[in-house]
């Protein structure tokens, strides 16, 4: 089993994501913490620890100190990024501190389910041993960057569309590629693009809504809402 460690400062959203890690085969949450200093304490107190699902934002420090505490101690328990931080800043310095995956909240129980799919695949390749050729190297990287949406036409981003498709599929009713678009942080015009895309592909079903006048507004459904 692959033990995991899950870090957030609000105790509901803690309790969600423990119960979405217990639903992915060969994960167990073997502790919850709702601050960077319980996460340390954790991280000693605990005899093994593989996965830290970390929040960004915690009550006494943000998420980046505490892998930074973690690999000054001693620790390389891997981590991945569980966070509603979505600036480039933060996602780059999660990256140069070791952050094997970085997951934007909200997001559904697919969304994290891939992750440690991915991640629970690399450990396989990992714990083979010996030497690697490059088609080794290129899977094991593979991995890391695997995305619920395969094979994007050329110019589309696998973030943007994780994005787009987690903001779809937590709503609660149709939405406009505006209010997508307000959700995510990406301009209308690209909100636009990605739920054509995941229209065509049959993921999400295009509604229309009437106004007194003019042309009807183009809203979208998560196809399994439909």
């Amino acid at each position: 089993m692959i033990e995991v460690l899950v870090v957030d400062d609000d105790t509901r959203v803690a309790r969600v994501n423990a119960a979405y890690v217990e639903k992915v085969p060969g994960f167990h949450v073997a502790a919850e913490a709702h601050s960077a200093a319980e996460a340390l304490r954790q991280l000693e107190l605990v005899p093994r620890l593989d996965l830290v699902l970390l929040d960004h934002y915690l009550p006494d420090e943000t998420g980046l100190e505490v892998v930074q505490e973690m690999r000054r101690r001693g620790h390389q328990t891997d981590v991945i990024m569980v966070t509603a931080a979505r600036d480039v800043s933060t996602v780059q310095a999660a990256m140069r501190q070791g952050a094997l995956q970085y997951l934007v909240k909200p997001f559904a129980f697919a969304g994290l389910r891939a992750k440690l799919e991915a991640y629970a695949e690399l450990r396989r390749t990992l714990d083979g041993g010996g030497e690697a050729e490059q088609a080794d190297v290129d899977r094991m990287f593979g991995a890391l960057s695997a995305s619920s949406e395969p094979g994007l036409p050329k110019g589309h981003s696998p973030t943007t569309a994780e994005l787009v498709r987690q903001a779809l599929m937590n709503a609660e009713g149709p939405l406009s590629a505006q209010e997508i678009a307000d959700r995510t942080g990406v301009s209308r015009q690209t909100a636009q693009r990605y739920l054509k895309l995941l229209e065509r592909t049959g993921r999400a079903r295009l509604t229309l809504k009437y106004g007194d006048a003019g042309r009807p507004e183009h809203r979208y459904v998560w196809a399994t809402r439909a």
